[in-house]
């Protein structure tokens, strides 16, 4: 069984910047993403990262501000946002799952409890 713990997120001014970590126990090798929730909004995703770090792919949205790395060595997972912006506001999960990269989250098995992302201008 895999779990998912997510730390990070925060209260941060517009044009700010916030480090999502998201930290995994259990059998991890797997391709990880991120998704995000705003209220009143359907689940998008946000980006991935393949089982070793090789490839990453974005939304359009955050493309140029996000960054995905992992850190095998230490079963984490982590989303530098930079750039922030008020619609970046959302609660932002990790998944794991996909032996490849994905944006599907169907295609992911385990989901973090989410930790809430709030920019203002």
């Amino acid at each position: 069984q895999v779990q998912l713990v997510e730390s990070g997120g925060g209260l941060v001014q517009a044009g700010g910047s916030l480090r999502l970590a998201c930290a995994a126990t259990g059998r991890t090798v797997f391709a990880m993403g991120w998704f995000r929730q705003a209220p009143g909004k359907e689940r998008e995703f946000v980006g991935t990262i393949s089982r070793y770090g090789s490839s990453t792919y974005y939304a359009d949205s955050v493309k140029g501000r996000f960054t995905i790395s992992r850190d095998n060595a230490k079963n984490t997972v982590y989303l530098q946002m930079n750039s922030l912006k008020p619609d970046d506001t959302a609660v932002y999960y990790c998944a794991a799952g996909p032996l490849t990269v994905t944006r599907r989250p169907t295609e992911y098995d385990y989901w973090g409890q989410g930790t809430q992302v709030t920019v203002f201008s």
